[in-house]
C-alpha cells in the first residue's frame, strides 16, 4: 500500500481549494486491498467406496431404522419424504440432485449418536415452529459431519446441540429471506457445543448464525450475506474466527459475555442503516482483533465496556477502516484497548465516544491516519509530531446523538473545515497517537 501525498509542509487545507483537493486525493488515493466477491462454492463430497444404494422412491425411512452403526448408504437422484433421523455411526451419501424433503413437521433430518454424516444431498424444508427450532438438519452427536448440503426453504437450517467435535463444513444455506429479518430463522444455531469446526460454509437470507455458551470452536472461511448477525457469540470463549466473508449484513460479528476471542483476516463489509455494526464488543476480554477490512460499515468497530475483566486486554492491531460512517465507536470512554498499526481511510469520522468524553483511556500507537497533518524530517517513517484527533463534528454527534443525521452533510463537513482552518473554536481533543505512521505501509500486515 502506498500512502496518498501529503501537502509537504503539512499546512491544513483551504476553504477555497477544498472541493479541487477533494477530487484529486480521490484519484490519488491508494485503492484497499483486493477483495474478491467471488461466488462461494458448495462443497461435493466424493461418494464413499461400497454402500447399500437406496433407489429413488425407496422408504428411507426404514432403511435408516434398520442400519448398524458403520452402515453407508448412497442415494440415487430423486426425492425422498422425511423426516429422517441417522443414527450412530450411519453415514448417507448423495448427490447435489437427492433431495431430503419435508413432511411439513418438525425437523426434516436428525443426527444422533457419535460419528453419524450427511453429506453432498439438498435438503428442502422443515416445519414452521419456532418454539420446537423446527430445522432442515439437526445435530446431537459428537463427531457428526454435516457438509455439502444445499438447505432451502427451511425455518432453521443447522441446529447443533451439546455436542463436541462436529464439522459442518461446505454447506449452502439459504434463508426464507421474510422481508422482516426477525421473522426467520437462524442459518446456523450451535448451543453448548465444543471442539468442533465450521467451515466454508455460505449463508445467505436468514436471521443469525448464533455459537453461544460454545467454546474452543473454528469459525474459519464462511460467507455470510444478506442476514442480521453475521456472527453471534454469547458465552462463548477461546473461539477463533478466521477469512469469514461478512457482506450486507446488519451487523458483522458480535461478541457478548466472552473471553480469548481471536478475530483475524475477516472482510466485515456493508453493515449498514441505523444499527448497522461491522464488528460490535460488549463487555468481553482477551480479544484479538488483527488484520481485519472493515469496508463501507455504519459503524466498523463499536465498544462497549471491553476488555470487561480486570487485568484483561483487548488488542486492535494491523486493520483497515474504510469508507465507514464512524470507523471506532466507543459507548462510553474507553478503560483499556490497544490500536495498534491501524489504517484508517476515508471515514466521515475516525473515533466517537457515545455520551461525550474521551478516547484517551486506550492506547494508540503508530496507526496510519488519513487526516494526519505531520511530518517526517528523519525519514524513517513515522511522523515527527504527534497525530491530534479532533472532531468538531464528532463531539457534537457524541453530546447530541440526534445529530447523527446529518453525517456526511455539507455543513458538517464545513463545520470541520472551519474549525481547523480558522480555529477560534477548537474541539477538544478526542485521542493522540504520539507515534502516527507517516508514507510508508505499515509493516507486519498480511495480505487478506
Amino acid at each position: 500500500m502506498v500512502r496518498p501525498t501529503r501537502n509537504a509542509l503539512g499546512l491544513p487545507l483551504t476553504l477555497t481549494g477544498l472541493g479541487l483537493v477533494l477530487l484529486a486525493a480521490a484519484a490519488a488515493a491508494p485503492a484497499p486491498r483486493e477483495v474478491e466477491f467471488e461466488r462461494p462454492q458448495r462443497l461435493s463430497p466424493p461418494r464413499p467406496d461400497g454402500g447399500m444404494v437406496a433407489r429413488n422412491g425407496e422408504d428411507l425411512r426404514d432403511l435408516l431404522r434398520d442400519a448398524a452403526p458403520g452402515t453407508t448408504i448412497v442415494l440415487e437422484p430423486g426425492t425422498y419424504v422425511g423426516p429422517f433421523e441417522i443414527g450412530p455411526g450411519v453415514i448417507v451419501w448423495g448427490p447435489h440432485d437427492a433431495v431430503l424433503a419435508s413432511g411439513g413437521e418438525g425437523t426434516t433430518v436428525r443426527l444422533t449418536g457419535e460419528g453419524s454424516a450427511l453429506l453432498g444431498v439438498t435438503v428442502d424444508g422443515s416445519g414452521g415452529r419456532y418454539d420446537l427450532l423446527d430445522a432442515a438438519v439437526r445435530v446431537e452427536g459428537d463427531g457428526a459431519r454435516v457438509e455439502g448440503l444445499l438447505i432451502r426453504d427451511a425455518l432453521y437450517g443447522i441446529v447443533v446441540e451439546k455436542s463436541k467435535g462436529v464439522v459442518i463444513r461446505g454447506n449452502h444455506v439459504r434463508g426464507n429471506g421474510q422481508p422482516t429479518i426477525g421473522e426467520r430463522g437462524d442459518g446456523l444455531r450451535v448451543w453448548e457445543t465444543y471442539d468442533s469446526v465450521i467451515a466454508d460454509n455460505w449463508i445467505t437470507d436468514s436471521r443469525d448464525m448464533v455459537i453461544w455458551y460454545s467454546s474452543r470452536n473454528r469459525i474459519t472461511g464462511n460467507t455470510v450475506e444478506g442476514s442480521r448477525y453475521g456472527t453471534h457469540f454469547m458465552y462463548s470463549h477461546e473461539n477463533v474466527v478466521r477469512g469469514n466473508r461478512y457482506r450486507d449484513n446488519v451487523v458483522g460479528i458480535f461478541s457478548m459475555y466472552t473471553h480469548d476471542l481471536d478475530i483475524e483476516d475477516n472482510l466485515l463489509a456493508g453493515s449498514a442503516g441505523a444499527a448497522g455494526i461491522g464488528l460490535g464488543i460488549k463487555e468481553s476480554s482477551d480479544l484479538l482483533v488483527r488484520n481485519n477490512l472493515f469496508l463501507h460499515d455504519q459503524r466498523g468497530l463499536y465498544v462497549d465496556t471491553s476488555p470487561f475483566q480486570p487485568g484483561s486486554r483487548l488488542v486492535v492491531e494491523h486493520n483497515e477502516f474504510r469508507l465507514c460512517g464512524t470507523a471506532v465507536t466507543f459507548h462510553s470512554a474507553p478503560k483499556g484497548g490497544e490500536f495498534r498499526r491501524n489504517l484508517f481511510r476515508d471515514c466521515t469520522l475516525l473515533v466517537q465516544v457515545d455520551g461525550g468524553g474521551d478516547a484517551s483511556g486506550a492506547v494508540w500507537s503508530e496507526n496510519d491516519w488519513d487526516t494526519y497533518r505531520g511530518y517526517d524530517l528523519d525519514g524513517d517513517g513515522w511522523g515527527d509530531v504527534p497525530f491530534e484527533l479532533r472532531s468538531a463534528t464528532a463531539q457534537a454527534v457524541s453530546n447530541h446523538a440526534e445529530l447523527a443525521f446529518l453525517r456526511g452533510t455539507p455543513a458538517f463537513l464545513a463545520l470541520d473545515a472551519v474549525t481547523e482552518v480558522l480555529p477560534l473554536y477548537r474541539p477538544e481533543t478526542i485521542l493522540t497517537d504520539p507515534r502516527p505512521a507517516w508514507d510508508h505501509a505499515l509493516s507486519g500486515r498480511k495480505a487478506q
